[in-house]
């Protein structure tokens, strides 16, 4: 059923006896493990949500709690409200990872981090990284791929923080940004043995050469990126594979080479782990830590801000500044906005803060993105609450119907949880939730 090389491979990596376990725990049905956006919800209530299908908590996350049965997500407005997310329960030990590196830089105030989740999409670990870090500080979320950008970026949105910057580069892009970000998280494209339960078609796809390519382009990635990481900030490397050559070997090049110290390093197997094929490892780089910020490039804040049309504000909390671009006008956290906005002036990002409204001719058009963020001014809008039933015809842009509310833009929520906005017309209504993020209703 494995390719021979592969289980010659597995044995070298973790031996002859966590083998049998392995092969064996493959062939069961891989277990599903959801993680809480504190922003918006408590664990408590979240298990209380999904009743007896509720299981036991993730040991290495308190978030996290593990599911009997795969529900059908896409149909469960709290998924799309952003309360929480489907993420495979092994690799949330980089939340743990990133709290240790955080209590080893001493002499800094860590609430201030500069954080860069390298290869983000689909956005499990980018949103773990949201809710581990303070709002203070800033993460650049990026990813290659163009495609896996865009939904990157929609997750980023669900979850509703202010303080990430989502771009599409290339790794060595970001040696423009020498010295910048205290902690680098780079979950390395691999061979993918740790899916093989959840996608039989990389049984097929592995090879022993498909290895060697992949450590290979994992010393590029890393060695690329490394100059964007301080003296004495930490790299946490990982993949969802098995075999040594990916892993260990390449954290020893690592240190070696680059120059860094091992810090931890975890191994995840299933049949030992209730969790897929997972390794992550906290890699401290020489030198001396800094908390000063990057000198280089710096941006000033322009002294006359654009004009923003009258009524904006009141859309968001305090705290925040809104600034212009074309039709939409976005926020920023009104002391990290022009550390944003030099960011972006670097990277090719396709998304920054948070979209607050469109202006069309006189009339400002909230955002869907607005509706679900952390930063809405829920007293500004006439809000409705709907069922469960009518939330999911909101997220298939059925038309819905509201002749008892106010006309004009109303924010709907599903278990006082915002969902986004209509434009309330009488006798129909204007739905306004993204056509791109539309489910299929059969």
């Amino acid at each position: 059923m494995y390719p021979e090389e592969f289980v010659a491979n597995l044995k070298v990596s973790i031996g002859d006896n966590k083998t049998s376990k392995v092969l064996e725990s493959l062939g069961d049905a891989p277990p599903v493990s959801i993680r809480v956006n504190p922003d918006k919800i408590s664990v408590e209530s979240l298990i209380e949500y999904f009743a007896e299908n509720a299981d036991n908590r993730v040991d290495w996350c308190e978030d996290a709690f593990y599911l009997r049965q795969r529900p059908n997500f896409t149909m469960d407005p709290l998924f799309h409200a952003g309360a929480y997310y489907v993420q495979e329960a092994s690799s949330m030990y980089v939340g743990r990872l990133m709290n240790i590196a955080c209590s080893l830089l001493d002499n800094y105030n860590f609430q201030h981090m500069r954080i860069l989740d390298l290869c983000a999409a689909p956005g499990g670990k980018t949103t773990h990284i949201i809710s581990e870090m303070a709002d203070e500080s800033i993460l650049v979320s990026n990813e290659v791929i163009r495609s896996r950008a865009s939904i990157l970026a929609e997750n980023v949105a669900k979850w509703g923080a202010p303080n990430v910057v989502v771009s599409n580069n290339d790794p060595a892009d970001f040696k423009q940004l020498t010295g910048y970000f205290d902690v680098v998280v780079a979950d390395a494209p691999c061979s993918g043995e740790g899916l093989f339960r959840k996608d039989p078609d990389a049984i097929a796809e592995w090879s022993a050469d498909g290895v060697a390519l992949c450590a290979a382009r994992q010393k590029r990635i890393v060695s690329d990126v490394w100059p964007a990481l301080k003296e004495g900030g930490f790299l946490i490397y990982s993949t969802c594979t098995f075999n040594k050559y990916e892993n260990m070997d390449n954290v020893e090049w690592f240190c070696s080479e680059l120059g860094g110290e091992l810090i931890e390093y975890r191994q995840f197997l299933p049949g030992q782990d209730r969790g897929e094929g997972f390794f992550c490892a906290l890699i401290r780089k020489d030198g001396v830590f800094s908390g000063q910020k990057s000198s280089s490039k710096k941006v000033t804040a322009s002294k006359i801000l654009p004009k923003i049309p009258s009524g904006c504000s009141d859309f968001i909390k305090s705290g925040y500044t809104l600034f212009p671009k074309g039709e939409l006008i976005k926020a920023y956290p009104t002391s990290l906005m022009v550390e944003m906005q030099s960011v972006e002036q670097r990277l090719r990002v396709i998304h920054s803060g948070v979209a607050v409204a469109c202006q069309k001719g006189q009339d400002l058009i909230p955002e869907a993105d607005l509706a679900i963020s952390n930063i809405i001014n829920n007293e500004a809008f006439d809000s409705v609450e709907i069922t469960r039933e009518e939330a999911v015809s909101f997220l298939a842009k059925q038309p819905l119907v509201f002749e008892n509310s106010r006309l004009g833009y109303l924010l709907l929520k599903y278990r006082q949880m915002p969902l986004g906005f209509v434009k309330n017309l009488g006798k129909r209504s204007n739905n306004l939730y993204p056509m791109a993020r539309r489910i299929r209703v059969l």
